[in-house]
């Protein structure tokens, strides 16, 4: 069997298995389609610790920052992998690893992947399924095969390799490209302040798309459209994640209130000019939002007792 025909069987057996995976009772939370775990709800709504060293240089703190965003943006990695909702922090959630990470024909063992999947790329697509354990990007150093001397592009060209080859995104734009080098740099076990979980809350959310939009807005002002746009986007994404933690019974106020900001913040993104007016108007009407995002908390899917509930656990 050449290496065509074991890519397409490999294709149809992955599609067959997505298909399966989705008539799968789940819950409105994206994530848990990609999770094999005995306590769905824990994963749902603890994570890892980031231990992130911010650089102390302005510049490569706003660059690590850009690159934080663009981390958790599904954009980033392009085709089938976007198309499913997946960014880098799905498997190295808080810029770590996953050991629950399982995605149809994609994971082996709960906690790997397989980046040569043709499912995933047209480019370094192999058809023999190998995944690998996910490597934690705050782990020993000693353990690291990329350099992260942040005077060589050794990082630098392993992501956008990643990006572009191992995922089929677009080319990303140069400051969002070093953004994630200079964030990846940023993580390091010195910089854990906790070893044990945290919660999963709005607020950490909520700060998120502050920074997006923030990074947009500053990155706009100075001529740089392209990682401008790709902030916006994330920011969308960013509230699209909010807006399933608020799928319950009952709140559809906070969804339409999410759908809104998502509106307003795509028609920045789609102008061909975008000004600042734009995002001064979008700063008049987040904080009420905000605040009736909060107030509606105990009730969305950040609680963990109301996770349970619906996951009948």
């Amino acid at each position: 069997m050449d290496r065509r025909a074991r890519a397409t069987r490999f294709l149809i057996s992955a599609a067959l298995a997505l298909l399966t995976a989705a008539a799968q009772p789940q819950l409105p939370i994206r994530e848990s389609r990609w999770l094999q775990t005995n306590d769905l709800v824990g994963d749902l709504t603890r994570q890892p610790p980031e231990c992130i060293a911010w650089p102390t240089d302005p510049a490569l703190r706003r660059s690590a920052e850009i690159g934080r965003v663009a981390f958790r943006a599904p954009l980033i990695l392009g085709g089938q992998a976007a198309r499913a909702g997946l960014s880098c922090s799905s498997c190295h959630r808080n810029g770590r690893t996953n050991p629950h990470f399982h995605f149809p024909g994609i994971s082996g063992d709960p906690g790997t992947a397989d980046v040569t999947a043709s499912i995933m790329s047209e480019h370094r697509g192999d058809g023999i399924f190998n995944p690998k354990p996910i490597p934690d990007l705050a782990g020993d150093p000693a353990r690291l095969k990329i350099s992260r001397d942040p005077g060589k592009s050794d990082l630098r060209n392993f992501i956008h390799g990643l990006v572009t080859q191992e995922f089929d995104g677009p080319e990303p734009p140069p400051a969002v490209l070093d953004g994630l080098a200079n964030y990846v740099r940023s993580l390091s076990p010195a910089a854990c302040k906790s070893h044990g979980p945290g919660p999963i809350e709005l607020e950490g959310k909520l700060e998120d798309v502050d920074a997006a939009v923030r990074l947009a807005s500053e990155t706009l002002a100075e001529g740089d459209q392209a990682t401008a746009r790709v902030m916006i986007a994330a920011a969308r994404s960013m509230l699209g994640a909010i807006d399933e933690r608020f799928q319950v019974s009952g709140d559809e106020a906070s969804r339409e209130l999410l759908h809104q900001a998502a509106a307003d913040l795509a028609s920045i993104e789609l102008a061909d000019r975008p000004t600042a007016s734009m995002f001064e108007s979008w700063q008049r009407s987040w904080p009420a939002r905000k605040r009736q995002l909060r107030s509606a908390e105990a009730r969305s899917l950040f609680n963990p007792a109301v996770v349970r509930r619906l996951a009948g656990s």
